[in-house]
């Protein structure tokens, strides 16, 4: 899409770690212009909690951040998705477009509905750009898909080498480079080379693999869990105490429940399995992430992994129930969980002190198990 001087129109979208990766892929393969804000810092946190009220989420505060830092930045549009049913989502577009009004911004708002599957995508991405060619709108919806879950792909592998690795950061170094060779690639050909050389980018590190190692499940709040600023880098943080992370609400999870149609989905998806799993402790959807939450509990514990860490902003009214149901599911199950609430004001001394004993309380009950399993193969 142009305007009248030939000049491609500027889109912005906020960050959720890494997902500007598969908005750029899609905009750039229908001649829009993605542009990526400065990454959010405490100054997107502060811009964001000033202009907001001051009970609403952390994610609020730092999506206004963000489209505030974007529009100082001469963006035309600024993009948000909308979400149905019983999540404040749904009234984040509405709110932030009046509040960046009311700041003053000359703002062109426009929203993508997240169930509408890849009719809405078709749409938004129409009404973004223009496009009226039907084939180059689904290619662009084709790679941002191919694309969310090549970063997943390279995400999992940076944490089985980042619990691992013998020089700290190396494995990180090695996953920057390789989310640039994604974000160079311009079609499916270069997309699938740009994610072998990225894997093997990582796979070069030099890593430890008699290392003990914990593996911890990470649910929540989707964007908590996704990006980095809002959890502390928490990922990164228990990388450097040998703690292995698996995401289990992730972009591409959610675009398999959300996006892509049923005949092209392999297996159970995270929704499904959380309607089957989470019954016995919470019977509907309430909203948020809380279903997929209880149900990753028990997951966790079905694939025997050594703990959970609940993360979720602070008032989301969903994962506060999900932090009530908790305490019985710790004791059903013998399941080591972790909450952590986050918001502006979260210090991170105290929080880094809890990961540090929520990990010396795994090594200790893993040691245990070991040493009652030596009695009895003895005995």
């Amino acid at each position: 899409m142009e305007n009248k001087e030939n000049k491609k129109i500027k889109v912005a979208f906020p960050h959720m770690g890494t997902i500007y990766v598969a908005w750029e892929m899609a905009l750039k393969t229908i001649g829009v212009e993605p542009f990526i804000p400065p990454y959010t810092s405490k100054k997107t946190l502060s811009m964001g909690t000033k202009n907001s009220p001051e009970a609403i989420c952390l994610p609020y505060k730092l999506i206004l951040g963000n489209f505030m830092e974007a529009l100082d930045g001469g963006v035309d549009y600024v993009s948000m998705i909308a979400s149905p049913g019983i999540c404040r989502l749904g009234e984040y577009g509405r709110n932030i477009e009046q509040v960046l009004k009311e700041l003053g911004y000359n703002a062109n708002y426009i929203e993508l509905s997240l169930y509408d599957g890849i009719k809405g995508m078709i749409d938004y991405l129409t009404r973004i750009s223009g496009c009226k060619n039907y084939l180059k709108i689904m290619n662009a919806i084709f790679l941002a898909i191919r694309t969310v879950f090549a970063v997943d792909e390279l995400q999992n592998f940076l944490s089985y080498h980042r619990a691992r690795e013998i020089k700290k950061g190396d494995s990180e170094r090695a996953f920057n480079k390789a989310i640039k060779l994604i974000r160079n690639a311009n079609n499916a050909k270069e997309l699938s080379k740009a994610l072998k050389q990225g894997l093997k980018e990582i796979s070069n590190v030099e890593i430890d693999k008699n290392r003990d190692i914990l593996h911890v499940d990470l649910t929540g709040e989707i964007y908590i869990v996704n990006d980095e600023f809002s959890n502390q880098n928490m990922e990164r943080e228990l990388g450097a105490m040998g703690v292995q992370v698996r995401r289990s609400l992730t972009v591409s999870s959610f675009l398999k429940d959300a996006i892509i149609p049923k005949m092209f989905k392999k297996g159970e998806t995270h929704l499904e399995r959380a309607y089957r799993l989470a019954k016995p402790y919470l019977m509907r959807d309430i909203g948020g992430d809380a279903l997929e939450c209880i149900s990753d509990v028990l997951y966790a514990k079905e694939r025997n992994v050594d703990g959970l860490i609940h993360v979720s902003p602070f008032t989301c009214m969903p994962e506060i129930m999900s932090q009530n149901i908790f305490p019985k599911m710790r004791e059903d199950v013998n399941l080591p969980i972790l909450s952590l609430i986050m918001d502006e004001q979260t210090g991170r001394a105290g929080y880094i002190t809890r990961l540090e004993a929520f990990v010396d309380l795994m090594r200790r009950k893993k040691m245990k198990a070991k040493i009652e399993e030596n009695k009895t193969t003895k005995v």
